[in-house]
């Protein structure tokens, strides 16, 4: 059998021809390897700075100020919050406004100047332990490398000395084991929620379009947002199956603990879903084919698993890329989750992502409903 090289060659020109007719197969080619590299190369970084510190300062010694301006100084940590009592250190932990509480003692100043080497509590919220590991490695050095700066004169054996004039009590709160799967399994569920919802919904008008059915579909006497309701409701259900066998799985299998309540976390479920499978429909709308459909949904599918915090640490992210993250719905399911999971919060507790959440599902459906077009173009 022969080979014609020219028949190959008519066969490559019709393979260009047809890329370049359709111009979204060749627009995803060259775009997710471009964002990939993007989000890779300048928006992940696995050893996060600047994150999110509350102080509780019960000494006023030259000392303490000292510490006080030392942590923020450090690349490490942010001191966002002065905080009055262990409560009010404990609920900003718990809602997650920041990573961290560091409480100075009383008498801390005079302590230290007569080498008993006080200690300081650092209470970190390990619920995502990739977070807080090299903060947490790192306070120690910050701390005692301020203080010798101020341990002169009299005091200069403080600093000389090769032990540390201070110690360091590391209270990890929500997972003091440290274990991976805890911060992972909640994710996950957003993750294969994300993937099923958003990629089933979107080929579900392409599908129709391919096999001619949306003809009889269009006859119908419905309004989009019935269309929209019949098809995304279904998938509803199925999202709730899937989280309950995750869920199932993670505590039987894993011992992780469901802490909070399961109503609430059901409410955050249908929002979630809500806003996957509006997604999903929107793409559907807009794609011609379904391999358009299943492109567009690997283009949406990426930056959600890199940007939210599950896999890489969001506090890591540059600010561009937070800001990004913050306008993908997961990022905020993902926080409730471990939220609910993990902590055990309750509404009031989760408001702060909560609201956003809400908010993303409403525009996702409404955006939805307008992009659905009771046409054949």
């Amino acid at each position: 059998m022969t080979v014609s090289f020219t028949k190959i060659c008519a066969i490559l020109k019709k393979e260009f021809l047809q890329l370049k007719r359709d111009r979204a197969t060749a627009a995803m080619v060259v775009l997710i390897p471009i964002v990939q590299l993007l989000l890779f190369g300048y928006a992940i970084d696995n050893d996060p700075r600047h994150l999110h510190t509350a102080l509780l300062s019960r000494d006023n010694g030259v000392f303490s100020r000292t510490i006080a301006a030392g942590l923020k100084n450090s690349e490490y940590f942010r001191v966002d919050e002065e905080v009055a009592s262990d409560d009010g250190g404990r609920k900003l932990l718990q809602q997650g406004v920041v990573q961290f509480v560091l409480t100075i003692p009383e008498d801390f100043s005079r302590n230290l100047v007569r080498g008993r080497g006080p200690s300081l509590l650092l209470e970190a919220d390990a619920s995502d332990p990739v977070t807080v590991a090299g903060a947490v490695g790192a306070l120690n050095g910050i701390l005692t490398t301020s203080l010798r700066r101020c341990l002169n004169g009299p005091l200069s054996f403080l600093g000389k000395s090769a032990v540390s004039p201070l110690n360091i009590m590391v209270h990890k709160l929500y997972n003091p084991e440290g274990f991976t799967r805890y911060n992972i399994i909640p994710g996950l569920i957003g993750v294969l929620l994300l993937l099923t919802g958003m990629m089933i919904t979107a080929l579900s008008l392409t599908r129709e379009r391919e096999r001619g059915t949306m003809e009889n579909m269009l006859s119908m006497p419905v309004t989009p947002i019935e269309v929209m309701c019949g098809k995304i409701v279904p998938y509803i259900l199925i999202g709730y199956l899937q989280a309950a066998v995750i869920i199932l799985v993670a505590y039987f299998l894993f011992d992780i603990p469901i802490l909070g309540s399961s109503w609430l976390l059901a409410l955050t479920l249908l929002m979630f879903l809500m806003c996957n499978l509006a997604l999903g429909f929107a793409i559907s709308t807009a794609a011609k084919n379904q391999m358009q459909s299943i492109q567009m949904t690997i283009f949406l599918f990426l930056p959600s698993i890199m940007l939210s915090g599950f896999m890489f640490p969001f506090s890591g992210m540059p600010q561009w890329a937070q800001a990004i993250g913050n306008c993908i719905p997961m990022t905020y399911f993902i926080r409730i989750a471990r939220g609910i999971i993990l902590k055990g919060s309750n509404f009031s507790e989760i408001w702060r992502n909560f609201w956003p959440l809400l908010l993303l599902m409403l525009t996702t459906t409404a955006a939805a409903v307008r992009l659905y077009r009771k046409t054949l173009d």
